[in-house]
């Protein structure tokens, strides 16, 4: 959600500022901003709309500056207007741009307006650049006067910072957010996404909680949340600076779709070329430790919740070993039992989930030392809080509607099952081998159901007139009707709704009619002849199936029912595969109904705000 970006040099920052913003448009945004200083006074540019706007504005307005800030805004506190927009600017002196929430906003407004500020927009970062002023006021300084409103601060932040009479630092502060610098040849750069800055230098810090930083020309200054000098480590960021480049597609939600036998490939190198070496795979003493344990607690949000339902039926299916998936943001606020015996594994593609990364903060205060990050960015904040890490090598994932991020999440648990099961004495290296052998020919099955692309586009031409429909799958592949259902209604606006298919006569067969559309996921499996009964009671209400079969499956089409075959039955595998056509029928009902596919409204990509 949101991004910054900020820069300190000898030449003009501003094409700098908006490639990085444009680099950031992936997290979901609703308005943009840059703000420079200049001789004088600091000039602002703001926008309501897409970046390309704010970019020609600058250019029209002809901004210029060798130090700024650049914000892309995601509406929390105050409607989608330009007075709400980043930068926010203090009296003419101070200018800040910030992700996350204030909790503490409404005390500190009263507060500032006692003080004799006045607020021109309906924002919590408006208290920031305040709070900066005030203290700016009083020490002079701006790298004092950013530790002091830091410290006045409640919630989720990370912030930038600039001050029109100190032209030769950038500051910034991080906390719940995250928070990269990257450092050039006399000139460094402040962004929430490396991905921001890649183009310039490749060099990184990564920002830990309680972090303030001064950043000027020659080099960075960091504090940490005591107020003592901390030094990060400095790394080399393995983003690739053309990942953002679209090539032959036409979205990066295609593109990404695409990627995914790739993707899945990467991903499951590391086991297929060396077997399942549980410390290798997961990190030293994971062997000893999932050994140990006596149950499994997945803790996700959104799409990643859905890979840890498909996960519970593979750990206690496999690994022998009860496994419970919740959501990260309810079991932080309820009570719950304690059991350090218990592993607990989050999942998070950019590993910077505020709830997730909450919900494994509470977990560790009740004793739970187990724990296991699932990610997809090395270096973000999850992994790092985490004792164990499996990153999943997806590559950087732009589209908000997560794909490939999906699919490489659900062979890393299949993995991970397959770990626990080895540490505990239940998997037979027969058992093993067999287990690496399907592994194999996944991606290859992702290709075969890529290829299906033309039907599903068809299927896609019925679906973009509807605003109703309904997902069935059973067992292994409820969770993949869930994550159909979503993909839909995340960039096509249809409302989808989906259910394990022994449900409907409990209820939802209430609205099935002829203009709702049901989709099943039917594979070949033990459940199979369950489904088909279930599809029945579907057709005699007149609703209209569509089915996603294996290619080994017994159905054949019919008046109000159309059947599409997805490679053979994957066993245990096949809901990797079955996510497939789901993520192809969203993507070209989208397209057809004119949405905006890479950046659907309300939603952002990365969810760092409660």
């Amino acid at each position: 959600m949101c991004g910054i970006v900020g820069a300190i040099a000898n030449r003009d920052i501003v094409p700098i500022l908006t490639e990085g913003l444009k680099r950031l448009e992936y997290r979901g945004y609703d308005s943009a901003g840059i703000a420079v200083l200049g001789e004088g006074s600091i000039r602002r540019v703001r926008r309501v709309g897409r970046v390309a706007e704010l970019e020609g504005a600058a250019k029209a307005e002809h901004l210029q500056g060798i130090v700024g800030i650049a914000h892309t805004r995601w509406a929390t506190h105050g409607g989608v207007t330009e007075p709400n927009a980043h930068p926010h600017v203090s009296s003419g002196e101070i200018a800040v741009v910030h992700n996350g929430i204030i909790e503490n906003h409404e005390e500190q407004r009263a507060r500032l307006k006692n003080l004799g500020y006045a607020f021109e927009s309906q924002t919590d970062t408006e208290v920031i650049a305040h709070l900066v002023h005030h203290y700016y006021k009083a020490t002079g300084d701006l790298f004092e006067a950013t530790k002091k409103a830091a410290a006045d601060l409640h919630g989720a932040y990370a912030i930038g910072v600039v001050a029109l009479n100190e032209p030769d630092i950038v500051t910034g502060a991080r906390m719940g957010c995250p928070m990269v610098v990257g450092l050039g040849d006399g000139e460094n750069f402040l962004a929430s996404d490396v991905s921001a800055i890649v183009s310039e230098t490749r060099r990184v810090i990564y920002l830990e909680d309680g972090d303030v930083i001064a950043i000027r020309r020659g080099g960075v200054e960091i504090v940490d949340r005591q107020g003592k000098t901390a030094i990060r480590p400095e790394r080399k960021s393995e983003i690739d600076a053309n990942a953002v480049d679209l090539g032959p597609y036409s979205h990066y939600m295609q593109k990404e779709i695409h990627e995914q036998p790739r993707a899945v490939s990467d991903t499951l190198e590391a086991v297929i070329d060396g077997g399942v070496d549980v410390d290798g795979l997961f990190g030293e003493g994971a062997a000893a430790s999932f050994k140990d344990i006596d149950s499994v607690l997945i803790l996700a949000s959104g799409t990643s919740s859905y890979a840890g339902l498909v996960a519970r039926f593979w750990i206690e299916s496999i690994a022998k070993i009860p496994c419970n998936t919740e959501l990260g943001h309810e079991y932080r606020y309820r009570d719950t039992i304690p059991n350090p015996r218990q592993l607990i594994v989050t999942i998070s593609q950019s590993g910077e989930t505020l709830d997730t990364m909450e919900a494994l903060k509470r977990a560790k205060e009740l004793g739970h030392a187990q724990t296991l990050a699932i990610c997809n960015v090395r270096e973000s904040a999850i992994p790092r809080a985490s004792r164990f890490v499996y990153y999943t090598r997806a590559g950087m994932e732009i589209g908000v509607a997560s794909t490939k991020a999906f699919t490489t999440q659900l062979v890393s648990l299949f993995t991970l099952a397959l770990a626990i099961a080895k540490a505990r004495g239940r998997l037979t290296p027969d058992d093993e081998a067999a287990a690496i052998a399907q592994l194999r020919f996944v991606p290859g099955s992702i290709q075969h159901a890529l290829n299906l692309e033309p039907q599903i586009a068809a299927w896609a031409e019925r679906f973009a007139g509807k605003e109703h429909a309904l997902f069935l799958g059973r067992g292994l592949h409820y969770p993949i009707a869930l994550e159909g259902a979503l993909k839909l209604k995340e960039i096509s606006y249809i409302h989808a709704e989906a259910y394990a298919a022994g449900e409907l006569k409990h209820g939802p067969l209430a609205l099935v009619d002829s203009s709702m559309p049901v989709v099943v996921i039917a594979p070949n499996d033990l459940l199979l002849e369950k489904v088909k009964s279930n599809m029945q009671e579907v057709r005699a209400r007149g609703g209209e199936l569509y089915v996603f079969a294996d290619l080994d499956s017994h159905f054949s089409e019919s008046e109000g029912v159309h059947v599409i075959r997805t490679p053979r039955h994957m066993g245990r595998l096949s809901p990797v595969v079955h996510a497939i056509p789901v993520q192809l029928l969203a993507y070209h009902t989208a397209l057809k109904r004119g949405t905006d596919v890479d950046k659907p409204r309300n939603l952002a990509k990365s969810v760092t705000v409660e």
